[in-house]
């Protein structure tokens, strides 16, 4: 939870955080094995400062994320690769560049574990059935259950809702619990696997919800971080520096960085190779690359969006980009206030307004969901996520909404807030987008920007600026007016 000090003329009013894991160092426990078919490998090695070395774009690539990644700069890899327009936001998959890297050492393993549409709840995890998997298994996960989300469920549904909320691919989560504890296939588990069924010991972990939140935390942070091109390096459980292949794509990444946070330097070197957790997967759902999807197409841009209110009514920007879901990364969301007299969870009548025509494939506790493509599935092309709506007057899932039709209220329902907003992100192909990058969050022609720290930053359009604040006054609202009024 955020606390900010009471400033005299402003009221703290409204931003939002869902209670998140720690990442303490834990006690690995032993990981099951399977038979890998091993593959030739790259070979990395020391090479002069600049050399350009081949490189094809993956999926979801951006300039500036592969320039981190190869340790050089944008500028430098527009200059090797003169066809390519500065202005690209995403490349095109398989499109062959030269990079100009600079080496870095003590470079991990070239081995890509998953695809990225294996880690993301996305098209490919469309008509899998965790209930079905985990009752035709004869592992002791069928028969836990815990208290998720303030109810008491069944494992199948612990893994459902997760996957969920932090938009990840329930075989990840799944194959996770097979690799480190043999969640999937062996019924006769000692009380610590029932206990810790990802072997995460720590005291505030107990349970196999808490668990899969620590895992989801660390797969988003390692996804996102490598997509946006933040994470360079991360440590092993017992403090082994590891810097990921240059190469490598975000949902190999992701692997790597959950599996570093359980196992020290050796059991982690072989996690990430051949016979390790990419050998679990393969023997509980086959060859991950054999079906895997491009989730992020070439040049990629948000549809066109309204402020997601009614015209004409003016809301307080509350909260600039910050977590999408949880207290992982992407920086995804905005936060949304009604102007307001009294700080604190006041009701309000105030309305969340559709920005764009679409179908509410979701609504539950706190959330709207809200499908553009109107195919009735979140996890395929563009989606909003909208959280904090309150209970009353909450639209039904299955209505086809067009602009400026009425969602909900803005609440304090859900998660943690300090006052009345709602909070907003975006999705494609279930892949979170952040608010600040190569497709900027736009709304109504108000761009945001990411500012110091979470929640600071600014919505920009032409010369008007406005700051995102925790508070209620002139400088952080914004009047929503239809074209020609005004």
């Amino acid at each position: 939870m955020r606390h900010w000090p009471l400033v005299v003329g402003a009221l703290l009013l409204s931003a939002c955080s869902a209670p998140g894991p720690l990442h303490p160092t834990p006690s690995p426990t032993s990981s099951p094995t399977t038979e890998a078919v091993l593959t030739p490998l790259p070979t990395r090695g020391p090479h002069p400062p600049g050399e350009l070395v081949p490189y094809e774009a993956q999926s979801g690539d951006t300039l500036a994320a592969v320039a981190a990644h190869f340790n050089t700069s944008v500028e430098a890899i527009l200059q090797a690769n003169p066809e390519l327009p500065s202005e690209v936001t995403t490349l095109a998959p398989g499109q062959p560049l030269s990079i100009p890297a600079y080496y870095l050492p003590l470079t991990g393993t070239p081995f890509q574990i998953l695809p990225d549409s294996e880690v993301i709840n996305g098209p490919s995890a469309i008509g899998f059935d965790v209930r079905a998997e985990l009752l035709a298994r004869a592992g002791f996960s069928a028969n836990l259950s815990d208290y998720a989300y303030r109810l008491e469920r069944p494992a199948w549904e612990v893994v459902e809702v997760i996957a969920r909320n932090y938009s990840i691919n329930p075989r990840v989560l799944l194959a996770m619990l097979e690799y480190r504890t043999g969640a999937l296939s062996n019924p006769f588990p000692d009380e610590a696997a029932r206990t810790y069924p990802l072997g995460f010991i720590h005291s505030r972990y107990q349970g196999l919800f808490r668990q899969l939140l620590w895992v989801a935390e660390r797969l988003n942070d390692g996804y996102y971080g490598w997509r946006t091109g933040t994470l360079r390096e991360f440590d092993t459980a017992d403090g082994m520096l590891y810097r990921p292949d240059s190469w490598q794509n975000a949902g190999t990444v992701a692997v790597q960085l959950a599996l570093a946070g359980l196992l020290d330097a050796n059991e982690f070197e072989a996690a990430v190779g051949p016979q390790g957790f990419a050998a679990t997967y393969s023997a509980l759902w086959g060859d991950p690359f054999s079906a895997s999807l491009d989730l992020i197409p070439a040049d990629l841009e948000q549809p066109e969006l309204a402020l997601p209110f009614v015209p004409n009514r003016i809301w307080d920007f509350t909260g600039g980009p910050h977590y999408s879901w949880g207290t992982s990364l992407p920086l995804g969301a905005l936060d949304f206030g009604p102007p307001a007299v009294v700080s604190g969870c006041e009701p309000s009548l105030e309305w969340v307004a559709a920005p764009a025509a679409g179908i509410v494939t979701r609504s539950e506790e706190a959330t709207v969901v809200l499908d553009l493509d109107q195919d009735g599935d979140e996890r395929t092309g563009w989606s909003l996520f909208f959280f904090h709506i309150a209970s009353e007057g909450r639209i039904e899932a299955g209505i086809e909404v067009n602009p400026g039709d009425l969602l909900g209220r803005p609440s304090c329902e859900g998660g943690t807030a300090t006052g009345t907003h709602f909070h907003l992100a975006r999705r494609y192909n279930g892949e979170w987008i952040p608010a600040d990058g190569a497709v900027p969050f736009e709304l109504d022609g108000w761009v945001a920007k990411q500012g110091n720290s979470l929640y600071e930053g600014t919505l920009t359009k032409g010369s008007n600026v406005v700051a995102a604040c925790t508070c209620s006054t002139r400088a952080n609202r914004i009047l929503y007016q239809l074209p020609g009024e005004g």
